[in-house]
């Protein structure tokens, strides 16, 4: 399957649609009724912007009930975010100054969303963006020697604190306050929980590199490596890290999968290339993005003034 350098996500417009009932929610809810294949079209285009149909909070259920038949929990999710109604939530909730770097969403665990929905309710006053990449273009964008070295998988550590501490606690990161609950998921997930005596988890877990979409047979980069290295924080913030903790104790990390550190000029290339090939998604009030997480990564990046974009996921 070719990689598209020009890729970008197909916008969708009552014009574009010719909705007989007008241009809000209720067209849009018409013309998805009336699309039989959007599996189709979504694996095909890979990432769908709706837009000039001014969907607001109150009106997303049944703009969910169509894009996100079945939406999951944020459970072992890593970054920071409210829950917001039923498996709805704020996006990452990182300070407005940071860019966030490309990620699939969950590509560490063991089970991942194949859809994403964002939905903006208030677009920032300058910025904010949400920058899109084709994952397959992203895989070829690295040098032979990254993904060579790659190719055996990645070993993801967290320490989840029991209630204070760096970073989320346990509880938040698996919506449970019931030990037994967590035992479980991780037994069924293939990853190692250690309890300590201080209340916390480490959660270990050996997961691949890349992955192959199902339908559509890419291969895709689909990792978090660059996020959970203390590389891709910048050189300040690691230097502050590695005082205050070893290596082993921060609240995320990754190395091979033999247990050998990634250099940090590894990381430092996985996550420019993939934000220098990255599209921009510059919100409007009322915008809602579908994307397929396996074919498209996902980022933000920095802004000013008040900005509210929600998310939610489906299998």
């Amino acid at each position: 399957m070719g990689i598209n350098p020009a890729w970008k996500p197909c916008e969708i417009s009552p014009d574009s649609i010719s909705a007989g009932s007008g241009a809000g929610v209720a067209a849009l809810a018409e013309w998805l009724d009336a699309t039989p294949d959007l599996q189709g079209l979504l694996d095909r285009e890979k990432a769908l912007v709706f837009r000039g149909f001014g969907v607001t909070e109150d009106q997303l259920g049944p703009v969910m009930d169509r894009l996100l038949p079945n939406r999951l929990a944020y459970v072992h999710g890593n970054s920071p975010r409210t829950k917001v109604g039923d498996n709805i939530y704020t996006s990452t909730e990182y300070p407005a100054e940071f860019t966030i770097s490309m990620h699939n969403e969950l590509s560490y665990a063991h089970s991942w969303p194949a859809r994403l929905m964002f939905c903006c309710v208030t677009a920032a006053e300058t910025g904010g963006a949400t920058p899109v990449v084709d994952a397959a273009l992203w895989l070829e964008a690295l040098d032979d020697e990254i993904r060579e070295r790659f190719a055996d998988g990645i070993r993801y550590t967290q320490n989840l604190h029991g209630g204070v501490g760096l970073g989320k606690s346990w509880q938040e990161t698996f919506e449970t306050q019931d030990r037994e609950q967590v035992d479980a998921f991780l037994a069924a997930s293939r990853a190692v929980g250690e309890w300590r005596r201080d209340g916390s988890l480490r959660v270990t877990q050996l997961r691949p590199a890349t992955t192959l979409h199902p339908r559509t047979g890419a291969q895709v980069w689909f990792n978090q490596s660059d996020q959970w290295h203390p590389a891709a924080l910048g050189d300040e913030t690691a230097a502050a890290l590695a005082r205050l903790l070893p290596a082993d104790e921060l609240p995320q990390s990754v190395a091979f999968a033999d247990g050998e550190p990634i250099p940090a000029e590894y990381v430092l290339q996985i996550r420019d290339r993939a934000l220098e090939a990255a599209v921009d998604v510059n919100w409007r009030r009322g915008d809602v993005l579908l994307i397929d997480n396996l074919l498209v990564a996902h980022g933000r990046r920095p802004f000013t003034g008040a900005r509210r974009v929600l998310v939610a996921m489906s299998d």
